[in-house]
Parts: structure tokens; C-alpha cells; sequence
């Protein structure tokens, strides 16, 4: 069953109505309502493309978090093959909101990493709502360093509120884990390329993020805190959050402005948990794409052109802001 989101409510008025529609059209008059659900489904279509060409930062942060939207897990089933799941830190255990391992794509091995939120209340229980610990991280830099050692491309699927902020995390080295596996990712002599599907969300996501190509999801958010979060910060009042959230330049369009992210993917109308195949089919496009560019780079290169992008941001950001 769909979930509509509040500012949904005039698509979700019409696509009720033609269901209501079709099951009358089961019992009797076909041909008059038949007339009548084509003309409803024409008016909800357009009623949805325009409410997704205009959305606002905040309505955005709202579909980047739709339960419905296809995660980590998902994209692993539909755009990868052998996928081979490895786990644990070798340090103090397994953390279940990164998913790792090594698979295929389009026919090469590659690495994979990923924050899985799960998509029932047990998996979101089981994957701490894709929030990871300090062992997670720990995790990404082992597979991250036998992707290196064995010349293997990596990509990182992003999608997570952020790390897990929790006192058990944080005596365990919450912020030295997610500076060790940034630095990992800094250091890889592979092309990794990176996407943010949905939430990504400060040091959580820039952990495993910080790649050669970083692609966004066109109604994904990028934000170094939750825009409730600044809203309780700057004015001590969650309930900004739209305000922060406006101000904060978090969307898929601003941060290409700024050169934060190199491309943004499409998504199916309506946003990717309305079409999640036809989301995780463009995002596969788009990986292979870069991946393409990337393409007889040697080692050295690669850790330099990295290194280069990020440095450029601060800069480009001073210049655009």
C-alpha cells in the first residue's frame, strides 16, 4: 500500500478516487467509468509533476526519508550480481547498519559499501536505522584496504541520518573511526564512485562518501547536520527545521551549484519509492558512467584528482556563496 506524504494530499485525493473507481468499474458500468478513471489518472499525473518540479528544501528532506524509498539492500539486489556480504571490524564486532562486501557489476568485481536502514520495524531495529558505530566504519576501512590491495573498484551507497550518537559509540571512537575511514577513502589507489539515495547526513555519510565521483539522487539531502538539528542549535526551536532547512543549501540542485557533488539522477516522477526499479536502473547508468571516466587512471592519479576535488570545494564555495 502507498504512503502519501502530507503535501501529497491533493495527488493522494485522486489516485483514492480512481481506486474507488476501478472497483466499482469491476462490478458494473465499464465503459463510463473507464471514461472517468482515464481522465482522473491524467489529472493526478499532472498534478504530481508539478508538485515535484516545485518542491521546497524541506519537501524534499520529507521524500529523502520516505519509508517507501528504495535503500541500500535494494540497490544491491537489482544493480549487482554475486554479491558476497563480509562482516565484522576484527576489532570488537559486527555493525549491521553497513552493509560490505565484494559483488559484480556490469560483469567486474567491485567492493561495495552501504548504509542499510531497513524496511520494517524488525530491520530497522537489526540495521539501527542505517545509523552506524564506530565498528561499522571500522569495518568499511578493512574492505576498503582489501579493495585497494587487490586493485578492486568501490562504490559506497549513502543513506543515513548520520552516525550513531549513542555513549556506547562514543567510547568506543565514534569521531577517530569516521576520520580513520575518511581517510581511507582518501587514500584508496581505486576509483570509488559514491551516491547519495536518500539521507546524507554529516561525518556518517562523508565517511564512506568522500570519492572520486559523488552522484545524488535528485530528491536526496546532503547536510553536515539534520535541519532539525540546526533549527535546535541556532534558534532552539525543532519546529524551524523548514527554515533550516531552506537556508542550508541541502538539496541535490544547490549542492551541484557548489561543486560539493558532480551529478545529480534523476528520479522517476514522483520520487523513487513511486518507481523504485526505474530508480535503481538510472542510478546504475549513471555509476557505470563514472566509473567509465575514471578508466585507465593510474593509482597516483586517482589519489591526487580525489584529493584535488575536495580541496576545490572550500574554494568554489567562497566563490558561489
Amino acid at each position: 500500500m502507498r504512503s502519501y506524504l502530507d503535501f501529497e494530499k491533493p495527488v493522494a485525493e485522486l489516485e483514492a478516487k480512481i481506486e474507488e473507481l476501478r472497483a466499482m468499474q469491476a462490478e458494473g458500468d465499464a465503459v463510463a467509468v473507464g471514461e472517468e478513471i482515464g481522465r482522473l489518472e491524467v489529472k493526478a499525473a499532472q498534478a504530481l509533476r508539478d508538485l515535484y518540479a516545485n518542491l521546497t528544501p524541506w519537501q524534499k528532506t520529507l521524500v529523502a526519508r520516505h519509508p517507501q524509498r528504495p535503500h541500500c539492500l535494494d540497490y544491491i539486489g537489482g544493480l549487482l550480481t554475486e554479491f558476497v556480504p563480509l562482516e565484522g571490524d576484527r576489532k570488537f564486532g559486527e555493525d549491521a547498519a553497513i552493509i560490505g562486501g565484494f559483488a559484480r557489476f556490469h560483469g567486474e568485481s567491485v567492493c561495495v559499501l552501504g548504509h542499510e536502514k531497513g524496511s520494517s520495524t524488525e530491520s530497522r531495529l537489526k540495521h539501527n536505522f542505517g545509523m552506524a558505530r564506530p565498528e561499522g566504519y571500522r569495518k568499511a576501512v578493512r574492505l576498503m584496504e582489501m579493495a585497494d590491495r587487490f586493485d578492486i573498484p568501490l562504490i559506497a551507497l549513502v543513506d543515513t541520518a548520520g552516525a550513531y550518537p549513542g555513549i556506547g559509540a562514543e567510547e568506543r571512537g565514534q569521531a577517530e573511526a569516521i576520520a580513520r575511514s575518511t581517510e581511507a577513502c582518501l587514500n584508496l589507489g581505486v576509483a570509488n564512485v559514491a551516491i547519495i539515495l536518500g539521507e546524507g547526513g554529516s561525518g556518517g555519510a562523508i565517511a564512506i562518501a568522500t570519492a572520486s565521483r559523488v552522484l545524488m539522487l535528485e530528491h536526496a539531502m546532503y547536510s553536515v547536520i539534520s535541519p532539525e538539528g540546526a533549527a535546535s542549535i541556532l534558534w532552539r526551536d525543532s519546529s524551524k527545521a523548514q527554515e533550516a532547512a531552506t537556508n542550508m543549501k541541502i538539496t541535490a540542485q544547490d549542492l551541484a551549484r557548489f561543486g560539493v557533488i558532480d551529478q545529480i539522477v534523476t528520479e522517476p516522477i514522483g520520487g523513487a519509492h513511486r518507481d523504485p526499479a526505474a530508480a535503481i536502473a538510472a542510478a546504475g547508468e549513471s555509476i557505470a558512467a563514472a566509473f567509465d571516466d575514471l578508466r585507465g587512471l593510474d593509482r597516483e592519479t586517482i589519489r591526487r584528482q580525489r584529493r584535488e576535488k575536495f580541496l576545490a570545494i572550500g574554494r568554489t564555495i567562497r566563490t558561489t556563496g
